[in-house]
């Protein structure tokens, strides 16, 4: 992959990442909740975003 195409990538990822934890942060969850599903983001990139775009709280 070139710079580019990659740097492409990594800004769709910060995109959805910020879009995720504000969607946690919006949602009717316990404080304690939107903590762990905002550590699982961050700290599994991607497998943390399919997993919360699945079963993720809902806003509410």
């Amino acid at each position: 992959m070139n710079a580019n195409f990659t740097g492409f990538l990594g800004i769709i990822h910060l995109a959805l990442v910020i879009w995720a934890a504000v969607s946690i942060l919006g949602s009717g969850s316990s404080q304690g909740q939107k903590v762990l599903w905002i550590l699982l983001v961050l700290l599994f990139p991607v497998v943390g975003l399919i997993i919360w775009f699945i079963a993720g709280p809902k806003k509410g």
